[in-house]
């Protein structure tokens, strides 16, 4: 067991034994008060346990054990989870309480909730306006740290909380449909010496990873999170360059040419330096997260197409041949053993084999959301153990674990058989 495989289980372990502690006290302050006072509620206000979780016998409350100290069983928690309806503390620290219910009753033993949506904040930040996930309107404080309470309830819980970041996307499409002032992009506008750090295109707006200002901005903005919240890790999504389109960046690259060519040196084909630039960015956020606290994890998780990454900018052959980029991969095997182009089983080999690296971690991501469902020709229909399987299929490779897409679809009639199977093989 690793170094990060400890320092899960011990944390597990920890709370599991500071919750039956706590719950032994409660118990026996509830017997000594009963003696003088009569019968007393055994729902508390904190969510402890309430009367149903009390054995029939003798009325002390069971305690959930959290399976799988060692590996990984993570769920995301994208934004859409998030949102609120009615902008408000208590009803969001209901929605995130609920969010730990269902994922510690699927068996789940960490959360890789989405923090920096869209260049924004779920949390009071130097970098980065408020996200419009918690107040309604970026830019606007909602009044209270979310990401204070997430961490801290889901470390009561006893599971590990993970920040997810998009670290280039500042808008998609016409969301959010307001972009604060103190946003960056309206921010540098005026800017000469930050010309081109943000690019709009058709489908949106974008940083420029390939000025040094902006992946240290980038990279400030994750040493942020890892300074000021008790976080387990930081992962970065699959989202890096959103075009193949020359014109993206094309006067920084034009610049990088010419003082290229003028120094003697080779001159790198546009995708290259691009994947350069990329992994300049992923390895110095590796960097200032180790420097703020050397036991939180960085991890990447690329989609499962190999193809796709290379064209986005993401070298992943490169972060996982050696140390200094991240400590585990979690590729979005988002496909069944049914799908001719990307076969599940070897396409995870290959991903198992990318790995020089023996301090990084593989886990597998799998598609909760297309189970059940008329998604790839409805192929998912086929059988009900399709995730499952791929559970057992990723132990054979020695994979160290799991995250699945999305919470919302850990507990929904349309996956509620594949759910099943699953929690049957994760014991």
């Amino acid at each position: 067991m690793n170094g990060r495989r400890r320092l899960r289980s011990f944390r597990i372990r920890y709370h599991r034994l500071l919750t039956v502690g706590l719950l032994a006290v409660a118990v026996a302050v509830t017997m000594i008060v009963g003696a003088f006072s009569g019968p007393t509620e055994t729902a508390q206000e904190n969510g402890t346990y309430s009367s149903k979780s009390s054995s029939s016998e003798g009325g002390e409350p069971a305690v959930a054990e959290t399976s799988a100290a060692e590996e990984m069983r993570g769920v995301w928690v994208p934004m859409m989870s998030l949102q609120m309806e009615k902008p408000g503390e208590e009803a969001f620290q209901k929605k995130f309480d609920n969010i730990i219910q269902v994922a510690q009753e699927k068996g789940m033993n960490a959360l890789i909730v989405h923090v920096r949506p869209y260049g924004d904040a779920l949390y009071p930040s130097e970098y980065f306006p408020w996200s419009h996930i918690v107040s309604g309107t970026q830019g606007v404080d909602p009044g209270f740290d979310p990401l204070a309470y997430m961490v801290e309830a889901t470390h009561q819980a006893g599971m590990e909380f993970h920040a997810w970041v998009n670290p280039l996307r500042i808008q998609s499409g016409d969301a959010p449909s307001i972009l604060s002032q103190d946003n960056p992009y309206h921010q540098w506008k005026g800017d000469d010496a930050k010309k081109g750090w943000t690019v709009k295109t058709d489908s949106g707006i974008y940083y420029n990873p390939a000025y040094e200002g902006v992946r240290s901005y980038i990279a400030e903005g994750v040493a942020e999170i890892v300074r000021n919240y008790d976080v387990d890790g930081v992962q970065f999504d699959d989202y890096f360059y959103p075009t193949q389109d020359a014109s993206f960046d094309k006067a920084a690259y034009e610049a990088y040419t010419a003082a290229s060519k003028k120094a003697g040196d080779t001159v790198l084909p546009l995708e290259d330096w691009r994947k350069a630039n990329i992994n300049a960015l992923v390895s110095l956020v590796y960097q200032k997260i180790k420097a703020e606290n050397p036991e939180v994890v960085f991890g990447i998780s690329p989609q499962g197409n190999l193809s796709n990454d290379e064209k986005m900018g993401a070298d992943v052959a490169t972060w996982c041949a050696a140390k200094g980029y991240l400590d585990y991969i979690c590729p979005q095997m988002y496909v069944n053993f049914e799908n001719d182009a990307l076969p599940f089983t070897s396409t995870l080999e290959t991903w198992k084999s990318l790995i020089q690296e023996d301090s990084i971690e593989l886990y597998v991501g799998l598609a909760a959301y297309k189970a059940g469902s008329d998604m790839d020709d409805g192929t998912w229909k086929n059988a009900d153990d399709i995730l499952a399987r791929q559970v057992s299929a990723g132990r054979e490779l020695d994979c160290s674990g799991f995250l699945f897409y999305s919470w919302d679809y850990l507990d929904t009639q349309q996956t509620q058989a594949e759910m099943e199977n699953v929690m049957k093989v994760l014991g």
